[in-house]
């Protein structure tokens, strides 16, 4: 990877929180990465961070989107004994909730540490242990005795809560771990395209956007699309892949150390309503600049999920939108994964993809 600056990215990007709502501390990350990269900043109300590169058209503008938010939880009710209860913020499975570190975000901005606890194993019954203990069921231990010691420390209602880990590369080699991959990813993605498109001469203007509440519903794509205008948006986000004991490969073909996928089709049988079916004409100027560098990469086919691109779509007069998507490992855990292969060749087809764009 260039000298090491996209890992780094997503180092740095990583190791703070920001569970949807609250990603200002991410935000202060991405402008710190992106200082000296573009020629104007804005951001909206609802805190999306907006990192404008002018090409010789200023009129014509492409938006690549990245959303800073992690999936956590948020305090709503403490104990008289000083035990936190919490409740899902975005998409979990119950099951990745217990046994945890965890750090409590406060009113201030200070973090409090704590771990999730459960009832334990040696007072459960034989039909209590064939059950996933459900999130309403776990509480946050602060080493605290009492409600009022608890509040004490900052902790309140309405606090967020996330995953206490630091990222790291795995034995030294090529899979970087971390809690909040999904989609710190595509954060160090676009910063990352951003210094390597600053010397190039451009024909359409570049917008990186670093989009908020994406775990939430998918709440930027919109207001984006409204505010700058643009004639295509893609979302820069993480993918699931195979590859690992109980998937098999007809429920999801993606692969890790594959390349990045290029979105065909995505949709949320739950909800019914958000999905991508991205039209051909992107999906082919994409494979395009791809074959043009040699540069590996996937088809994604899935149901189950979605991203920003989906609200994108259909915002102001409709736009152009799709997908780039970095291939992940147990996405919505706290021990996220990613090939840093897949990272690199991402970069090098969004650089690619901005250069052919005419």
């Amino acid at each position: 990877m260039s000298g090491n600056t996209l890992l780094e990215s997503l180092k740095a990007l990583d190791n703070v929180t920001g569970v949807s709502g609250d990603e200002e501390a991410v935000a202060e990350v991405m402008r710190h990465e992106m200082e000296g990269l573009y020629d104007e900043y804005q951001s909206d109300p609802l805190g999306n961070q907006i990192f404008i590169k002018y090409g010789k058209s200023k009129d014509r503008k492409i938006v690549f989107a990245a959303h800073m938010d992690e999936i956590g939880f948020i305090v709503n009710y403490i104990e008289e004994n000083g035990l936190v209860r919490f409740m899902p913020v975005g998409y979990h499975d119950d099951r990745m909730a217990v046994n945890q570190d965890m750090v409590v975000i406060t009113d201030r901005g200070e973090k409090i540490y704590g771990v999730t606890g459960s009832k334990p194993a040696h007072l459960m019954s034989a039909e209590d242990h064939k059950k996933v203990l459900t999130i309403p069921e776990l509480f946050l231990d602060v080493g605290t005795d009492s409600a009022e010691e608890t509040r004490s420390l900052g902790v309140e209602i309405g606090c967020y809560v996330g995953f206490a880990r630091q990222g790291y590369i795995l034995n030294g080699g090529r899979y970087y771990t971390g809690k909040s991959i999904d989609n710190r990813a595509g954060c160090a993605a676009i910063v990352e395209t951003m210094r390597r498109i600053q010397k190039k001469d451009l024909e359409t203007t570049v917008i990186m956007a670093a989009s908020v509440q994406e775990e939430v519903g998918l709440r930027s794509g919109t207001p984006l699309v409204n505010r700058l205008d643009p004639e295509l948006f893609i979302a820069v986000d993480v993918m699931l892949t195979g590859g690992v004991p109980g998937v098999e490969s007809r429920e999801c073909q993606m692969s890790m150390g594959k390349g990045p996928g290029i979105k065909y089709f995505d949709w949320d049988p739950i909800l019914g309503a958000t999905g991508n079916n991205v039209p051909r004409r992107l999906t082919n100027m994409i494979i395009s600049s791809a074959q043009k560098r040699n540069i590996p990469f996937q088809r994604e086919v899935i149901l189950g999920g979605g991203t920003d691109a989906w609200a994108a779509a259909f915002a102001g007069k409709g736009v152009l939108a799709g997908g780039i998507c970095i291939p992940e490992r147990y996405m919505h855990t706290a021990v996220g994964t990613v090939n840093t292969d897949d990272l690199e060749n991402t970069v090098q087809l969004i650089t690619g993809f901005i250069e052919d764009y005419k």
